[in-house]
C-alpha cells in the first residue's frame, strides 16, 4: 500500500552544512548561491565574517507550503555547533520555526551540531517544543579499521537521554513515519537490494567497550526522507546513502509507484574506497529517469563528474548556502543530458 504523502506547493530547501564551499558553481535554475543569499540575509559586505563555514558533514533545514499550511523541519544537522549557529545566523535562518528534527543515521558528521541546534531551538521555542526523530540503531558507537589494522573510533553521538535532556521530544522508533501532516516522509528501514551496493568493509561498531568490534558495512540505521512537489515528483533526500543511492531509489520507486523522482539530493557515498562502484552506480541509476542530481557531502569528485558525463545539465554540486526551490506546476522543462551550458553573469 502506498504511504500517505500530501503534494505540497512548495519545498524550499536550505543547505546549512555541507563538505563544499563554492558560490560560483554552476547551478540549476531553481537554486540561488550563498552569495545571493547572505545578501538577502541581509550582509553589508562580503567577508570571511559573512560567509559561511564548509566541513565535512551534511545538513538542511527543509520548509513546506500546502495552501496555508507551512512547515519546518531539520533534515541532519551537520558536524560541529559552532559553524552550525554561524552558518544559521549568516542566511538569516530562524530557527524558532524548527519543528521537528530527522535524523538520517548514528554518525557523527550528520548528529554533532544536534545539542548546539537544540539549545538554540529551546530558547526560541521553549522546551519540549521539537520532536527529534531517531532510531535504536543509531546509538552504537563507530569506528573505522585502519589499513595498519587498528581501530579509528568515531565521537559518539547524542543519546536519547541527553537529547530528552536538553528539552526535546524524542521519537526513537525504527518504523516509517509522515511528519507534519504528511508533508514529509521519514522512511523505515532501507532494503538492501541491489548486486553492487555492498557498503564499507571497514566500517565497525559495538555496543560499548565490554564488547569487541564487529563489521557494520550495512549501516541499517540509515534512513531517507521523501517529499512530494505537486506536478513535479518526489524529491528524495538521501544524506550520507550508506544504503547506497541505487538502493535508495529503488525504495523510493517501490514505496510511491506512480510518482517521478524528480531530484536526488544529498550524499551519495561514492568518494575514497568506494569508487570501484561509480560505474555500475551511474548505470544503476538509469532507470529511474532522476530529473535532477544534487550531489554533495560524500559524494567524491570522480564520482561527480562521472555522473555529470553520464547526466550532463541534471547534475549540480552541492554547496553550504545554496537554497534551492521547487514550486508546483512550475512547468520548468526538465534537463537534459547535454553538456553543462556556463552562465555568464552570476546570480548575486
Amino acid at each position: 500500500m502506498t504511504p500517505r504523502l500530501a503534494a505540497v506547493d512548495q519545498l524550499t530547501v536550505d543547505v546549512i552544512t555541507d563538505n563544499m564551499s563554492d558560490t560560483y558553481a554552476s547551478k540549476p535554475a531553481f537554486a540561488t548561491s550563498e552569495m545571493a543569499n547572505i545578501l538577502s540575509a541581509g550582509a553589508k559586505e562580503i567577508s570571511g565574517e559573512t560567509l559561511l563555514v564548509a566541513n565535512l558533514g551534511y545538513g538542511l533545514r527543509l520548509r513546506t507550503r500546502l495552501g496555508k499550511t507551512e512547515h519546518t523541519l531539520l533534515f541532519d544537522t551537520g558536524t560541529e555547533g559552532a559553524a552550525f549557529i554561524r552558518n544559521c545566523r549568516n542566511l538569516a535562518i530562524d530557527l524558532g520555526e524548527v519543528e521537528e528534527i530527522a535524523i538520517t543515521h548514528g554518525h557523527w558528521d550528520h548528529m554533532g551540531a544536534l545539542p548546539a541546534a537544540l539549545d538554540a531551538i529551546g530558547k526560541r521555542r521553549g522546551r519540549q517544543s521539537v520532536s527529534v526523530h531517531v532510531n535504536p540503531g543509531m546509538f552504537n558507537e563507530r569506528g573505522v579499521l585502519l589499513v595498519n589494522g587498528s581501530i579509528f573510533a568515531a565521537a559518539r553521538v547524542p543519546t536519547p537521554a541527553e537529547m530528552e535532556a536538553q528539552g526535546a521530544r524524542v521519537v526513537n522508533d525504527g518504523n516509517a513515519r509522515t511528519l507534519l501532516d504528511d508533508h514529509f516522509y521519514y522512511s523505515g528501514e532501507i532494503p538492501r537490494v541491489s548486486s553492487f551496493e555492498k557498503g564499507r568493509e571497514d566500517h565497525l561498531c559495538r555496543k560499548d567497550n565490554s564488547e569487541e568490534w564487529r563489521p557494520d558495512p550495512f549501516l541499517m540505521d540509515e534512513r531517507m526522507m521523501i517529499v512530494n512537489v505537486a506536478g513535479l515528483g518526489l524529491v528524495v533526500f538521501s544524506a550520507c546513502s550508506h544504503a547506497g543511492i541505487v538502493n535508495v531509489c529503488t525504495e523510493a520507486r517501490r514505496l510511491f509507484p506512480d510518482a517521478p523522482i524528480h531530484a536526488v539530493m544529498g550524499g551519495l557515498h561514492l568518494g575514497g574506497v568506494m569508487e570501484h562502484i561509480i560505474p555500475q552506480t551511474v548505470e544503476g541509476l538509469r532507470p529511474f529517469d532522476v530529473g535532477y542530481f544534487i550531489a554533495g557531502h560524500c559524494t567524491g569528485w570522480h564520482a561527480l563528474h562521472a555522473l555529470a558525463n553520464a547526466y550532463g545539465e541534471r547534475v549540480s554540486q552541492s554547496a553550504v548556502g545554496t537554497k534551492y526551490v521547487f514550486e508546483a506546476g512550475a512547468g520548468a522543462p526538465r534537463a537534459t543530458a547535454a553538456p553543462t551550458r556556463f552562465g555568464d553573469k552570476p546570480d548575486w
